[in-house]
C-alpha cells in the first residue's frame, strides 16, 4: 500500500499533467479553426483546376499528351511521398498515414517494383525507418513552418518534379490525412504523376458554355500541370494540417479527461487510507488510556 506522501505527490503530477493537456487542447482547437478554414478555401480551387485540366486534357490523343498525364509509359519504379506531422501527441494522425504507406510499400516490393521515400515530416520518416530507411531518400522538415502557405508546399512539388524530368521514377503517390471532422480524419492516397484526373465525359460542365482555348491545349497544360502538381500537394498539405490539429484536439481531450478520472480514484485511495491512519491512531490512544 503506497504511503499518504506518495499519493499526494502522484495527485499532484497528474494534475500538473491535465493543466498541461487542457492547455494544449485549447491550443489545439484555436489553431483547428485557421487550419480548417485554409483546407475549406482550398478544396474548391483544387477541384476546379483539376475539372478544367480534365477538359484541356480530353481532346488529346494518348500519345500527344504530356509527360505529366501521360507518364513515361512504366511503371517500374515509385516514389512515395509520406506527409506527415513534426510532432506527436495527435493520438494515430500519424500511425494511420504511416499504415496505408506501409501497405502500398509492402504490396510495390512483392511486384518487384522498385520504391522510393521521400519523407514530409519527422513523424512519418522515424516510424517508416525502421522497417525501409534504405528506401528513404530524404526528408522535408517543416517543423519552423508556423502558418502553412503556398510557398511551403511549391519546393516540394518542384522537387518531386525535377525528379521525375531526371527520370527517377515513373509513379510519385503523395499519402495524407484528408480532414472530414475533428473526430474523424481519412488516410487518402492520391496519386501525383502521372497526373489523375477525371473523365471529361463525367467532369461537371464548365458553366455550359463552349470555350475555345488560346494557345492550343497542349501550351495550356504545359503551363497548368506543373501548376496544378503544386496546388495537389499544398492541398495535402492543408489537408493534414487541420487533420493534425483535430486529432490532437480529441487526444488531449481525452487525456484530460482521462486526467481527472485518475485524479478521482487516487483521491478515494488518498481518503480511505487517510481515514484508517486515523483510527488506527484513535485505537491507539484509545488502548494506551485504557492500559492505564
Amino acid at each position: 500500500m503506497p504511503s499518504l506522501k506518495s499519493l499526494r505527490l502522484r495527485i499532484n503530477s497528474v494534475k500538473s499533467t491535465q493543466k498541461i493537456t487542457k492547455a494544449m487542447k485549447m491550443v489545439a482547437a484555436s489553431k483547428l479553426r485557421r487550419a480548417q478554414e485554409a483546407v475549406e478555401a482550398g478544396r474548391p480551387y483544387a477541384e476546379r483546376m483539376e475539372r478544367i485540366l480534365a477538359s484541356l486534357a480530353g481532346g488529346l490523343s494518348p500519345e500527344g499528351a504530356p509527360r505529366l498525364v501521360g507518364g513515361t509509359g512504366k511503371d517500374d519504379v515509385h516514389l512515395l511521398v509520406v506527409a506527415t506531422a513534426e510532432r506527436g501527441l495527435c493520438g494515430a494522425f500519424n500511425s494511420s498515414i504511416v499504415r496505408l504507406a506501409r501497405r502500398r510499400i509492402e504490396d510495390l516490393l512483392a511486384q518487384g517494383k522498385t520504391v522510393k521515400i521521400l519523407c514530409v515530416g519527422k513523424k512519418g520518416r522515424d516510424q517508416l525507418k525502421r522497417l525501409y530507411a534504405n528506401l528513404i531518400i530524404d526528408t522535408i522538415d517543416l517543423s519552423r513552418v508556423r502558418r502553412l502557405g503556398f510557398g511551403d508546399a511549391s519546393p516540394i512539388a518542384e522537387r518531386v518534379l525535377a525528379m521525375f524530368e531526371a527520370g527517377e521514377f515513373d509513379v510519385a503517390t503523395i499519402f495524407y490525412n484528408r480532414f472530414r471532422s475533428v473526430i474523424s480524419q481519412v488516410p487518402t492516397e492520391q496519386q501525383l504523376i502521372p497526373a489523375k484526373l477525371p473523365d471529361a465525359a463525367d467532369a461537371p460542365d464548365l458553366g455550359g458554355a463552349v470555350y475555345e482555348f488560346e494557345p492550343d491545349e497542349d501550351e495550356i497544360l504545359a503551363s497548368l500541370l506543373p501548376l496544378n502538381l503544386k496546388v495537389q500537394v499544398f492541398r495535402a498539405l492543408l489537408e493534414n494540417a487541420a487533420s493534425e490539429q483535430g486529432a490532437k484536439l480529441t487526444a488531449m481531450d481525452n487525456a484530460t479527461r482521462n486526467a481527472g478520472d485518475m485524479i478521482n480514484k487516487l483521491t478515494v485511495v488518498y481518503n480511505r487510507q487517510r481515514q484508517a491512519v486515523i483510527t488506527k491512531e484513535l485505537i491507539e490512544i484509545i488502548s494506551g488510556a485504557s492500559a492505564v
